[in-house]
C-alpha cells in the first residue's frame, strides 16, 4: 500500500545522472510546484556544474550516487544513467526508501526485470518507469477509439522511427576538457569490463552493448510502451528481427538499423522499424484494422474506414465468356449499388499532464504509478528479446510470466 505524502508536501529530489536526458528532466522537475531539486550526483564534472548553473548553486552535487540515497530528507531519485547502472541504482533506491523515476529502459538485461518488480512490490514505494508517451492524452484518445472499435479488430500495427544525423546516431559532441581528471571512468565501467579510458564511450555510451542495448532499448522502447498502452495488452509471445549496422561505423557494436516483428496472443503483429540512416517523416505509429485504419501523429488522430466491398469483380470474372460476364457484373452492381469513399475523419487531442508530473501526483496523493517496474519490463524485456533475435538470428518466443526465453 502506498503512503501519500500529502497534496500539498514539497517532494525533495535527488538526481543521479544529469547528463543529457538527466538535464532534461531536471528542467521538466523544476517546473513542477513543491519539487524541490536538491541534489544530484553524476561522473562528469561539466555536467555538475550545468545542474550548479540551472539552480543558481542552490543543488547539492556529488559523484556518489550512494551519497544522495543516504540522504533522509530526500523522498526520491531520479535516475538517467547508462543501462547497465539501471538494476543496481533502482535496487539500492528502494532499498534505501526513496521513491524512484527510472528511466527506460528499465533493464540493461532481461534477467534483471523480475528482481526489480519484486523489490518494487517489498518497497511499498513509487516506481515510476520513464516512457514519457504511455501517459499522453494523445494515447489515451488512441487506446479510446481501438476499444470502442472504431476501426475493427486490429490485425496489424507499423510503428517506425527514422533519423539521419550525427546528433541521432548518439554522435554526441565531446566536452574540450574531458579527461580522466574530469570524469570518474572507473566508476563509469561499475560492472562492464574494464577498457582504457575512452571519451567516445562515456559520452556516446548507446553505441556499444555493454552499456546500452542499442536502438531497441533507446527506440523500440518508446514505440512498445505507446503499444502496450493503446492496445491494452501485456507482452509480446515471440518476435523475428533482421538487421545491421550500415553507416555509422565509428567502432559502435550495436546496429544502426533493425526491423522486428512481435506477435501477440490477442491475435494481431507488430512491425517494428528503426532506421538510423534515412529521416523519412512516416507516421510513427499505424493501427490496420479489419474496419478501418488509424494514425496516430503529433496532436491528432486520423481514423480513415474500410471501404466497402461491393463485390462486383471485373478482374475475377475476366476470363469469363463476354455474354456471362456481362450478366454477372450487371446483377452485381445491381445488388451492390455504388456508395462513397468513406472519408478520413481527424480527432485533435490537447495536451494533459506530463510523465513527471503523475510521478510526482503518486508520491503525494498515493496512487499506483502510471508505468511500474511490471510495465517498464514488458517494454525492455520485448526490446531485449529483439536484440537476441537479431544477433542468434532466428525467431524467439517469450513467456512473459516465467520470462524464459525459447526458440521458435
Amino acid at each position: 500500500m502506498l503512503k501519500a505524502a500529502g497534496p500539498n508536501d514539497t517532494v525533495n529530489l535527488g538526481l543521479i545522472g544529469v547528463g543529457i536526458r538527466g538535464s532534461q528532466l531536471m528542467e521538466e522537475y523544476s517546473r513542477i510546484p513543491g519539487v524541490n531539486l536538491a541534489a544530484a550526483a553524476d561522473l562528469y564534472d561539466g555536467y555538475l556544474q550545468h545542474a550548479r548553473e540551472f539552480t543558481q548553486g542552490k543543488i547539492k552535487t556529488t559523484k556518489h550516487y550512494e551519497e544522495i540515497l543516504a540522504n533522509k530528507d530526500l523522498d526520491a531519485v531520479v535516475i538517467a544513467t547508462p543501462d547497465h547502472w539501471h538494476r543496481k541504482m533502482t535496487l539500492d533506491a528502494l532499498s534505501a526508501g526513496k521513491h524512484v523515476y527510472i528511466e527506460k529502459p528499465l533493464t540493461w538485461r532481461l534477467e534483471d526485470g523480475p528482481e526489480i518488480i519484486a523489490a518494487e512490490k517489498r518497497s511499498g514505494k513509487v516506481l515510476m518507469v520513464g516512457s514519457g508517451g504511455k501517459t499522453t492524452s494523445l494515447v489515451a484518445k488512441t487506446r479510446e477509439l481501438i476499444a470502442q472499435g472504431a476501426i475493427g479488430q486490429v490485425r496489424q500495427i507499423r510503428m517506425v522511427n527514422y533519423r539521419n544525423s550525427k546528433e541521432g546516431a548518439w554522435i554526441y559532441p565531446i566536452p574540450p576538457d574531458a579527461s580522466p581528471a574530469t570524469i570518474d571512468w572507473e566508476r563509469f565501467l561499475g560492472s562492464a569490463p574494464k577498457r582504457a579510458f575512452s571519451p567516445e564511450v562515456f559520452f556516446r555510451w548507446r553505441c556499444w552493448w555493454e552499456y546500452s542495448g542499442g536502438v531497441a532499448t533507446d527506440l523500440f522502447v518508446h514505440l512498445l510502451t505507446t503499444l502496450h498502452e493503446v492496445m491494452n495488452v501485456q507482452a509480446p509471445v515471440s518476435v523475428v528481427s533482421q538487421g545491421g549496422l550500415f553507416k555509422w561505423k565509428d567502432g559502435r557494436t550495436v546496429p544502426d538499423v533493425l526491423e522486428s516483428v512481435f506477435e501477440y496472443q490477442q491475435g494481431f503483429f507488430a512491425q517494428m522499424s528503426v532506421n538510423l540512416t534515412n529521416s523519412s517523416r512516416a507516421p510513427g505509429m499505424v493501427v490496420y484494422g479489419e474496419a478501418g485504419t488509424l494514425v496516430m501523429e503529433p496532436g491528432k488522430v486520423i481514423v480513415t474506414p474500410e471501404p466497402v466491398d461491393r463485390d462486383v469483380q471485373s478482374y475475377g470474372s475476366l476470363a469469363w465468356p463476354k455474354a456471362a460476364r456481362d450478366q454477372y457484373l450487371k446483377a452485381q452492381a445491381e445488388a451492390h449499388p455504388a456508395v462513397p469513399r468513406p472519408e478520413a475523419k481527424e480527432v485533435a487531442v490537447e495536451r494533459g499532464m506530463g510523465h513527471t508530473e503523475y510521478f510526482i501526483q503518486s508520491i503525494r496523493e498515493g496512487k499506483p504509478s502510471k508505468e511500474n517496474a511490471t510495465e517498464g519490463h514488458a517494454a525492455a524485456g520485448a526490446a531485449h528479446l529483439a536484440n537476441r533475435a537479431y544477433r542468434e538470428g532466428r525467431k524467439l518466443r517469450w513467456d512473459f510470466v516465467t520470462n524464459k526465453v525459447t526458440a521458435g
